[in-house]
């Protein structure tokens, strides 16, 4: 197991991770979670080279994808950088790309009754005006989970706040920051149940947000 003590604070600059092979030639993941080797909750940075390809295979709890780099493909289409989806649980495919992709992957997540699947092309999607100078560009709210993009303009300053039900961010662009540390992109931040920052940027900064998915167990 690996970072699967959701009331502990986590921080990973996956940019300095080594990459670890996946059962298939040309698949290429740093695991930030993970419950076991091959099967149950877990959240990777996953990398494709080119022409490589993934067994077709279900997904019992459902997949959630962002496209960071490249184009990644199924039987189901094509999807360029910037593409969110989720597929619920059963759905099945086999993955590939032709020119590479990175992505963010997270498996086995779902809640038992999330059966829509999803797919959000950010790069067209409008952002709506959030708290202060923030734009948000809400992806996904299920049951108190919810998970949006947010970008920062540069110098701002957020309220000091607390994450009821947790946090988890993975920094897009630029760098964010908080009392704590500096996160620079491709950063991955998991931030326990009523855990505490004043988060601020200097610069125009893009991060992935999901927050309300951390409640310890009853």
């Amino acid at each position: 197991m690996l970072n699967m003590d959701f009331s502990q604070n986590v921080v990973i600059n996956t940019t300095e991770q080594a990459w670890v092979a996946s059962p298939l030639a040309g698949v290429w993941r740093k695991p930030l979670a993970r419950e076991d080797a091959e099967r149950g909750h877990a959240t990777s940075i996953v990398k494709y080279e080119a022409g490589a390809s993934f067994s077709s295979h279900e997904h019992p709890l459902g997949e959630e994808i962002l496209v960071l780099e490249g184009t990644f493909s199924d039987e189901t289409g094509d999807y360029s950088a910037g593409t969110y989806f989720r597929n619920p649980p059963g759905f099945s495919h086999a993955p590939f790309s032709k020119e590479g992709c990175l992505l963010l992957v997270k498996l086995h997540q779902f809640l038992p009754n999330d059966t829509q699947r999803v797919c959000i092309n950010t790069q067209t999607q409008p952002w709506r005006q959030g708290i202060g100078g923030l734009e948000v560009m809400p992806l996904h709210e299920f049951e108190g989970q919810h998970t949006a993009l947010v970008k920062w303009p540069a110098n701002e300053v957020f309220q000091p706040h607390s994450h009821f039900g947790g946090e988890e961010i993975l920094v897009l662009s630029g760098t964010f920051q908080d009392e704590h540390g500096s996160y620079p992109k491709h950063t991955w931040i998991r931030s326990a149940h009523l855990s505490q920052h004043h988060p601020f940027v200097e610069e125009t900064t893009i991060i992935l947000v999901k927050v309300g998915h951390l409640m310890p167990p009853n």
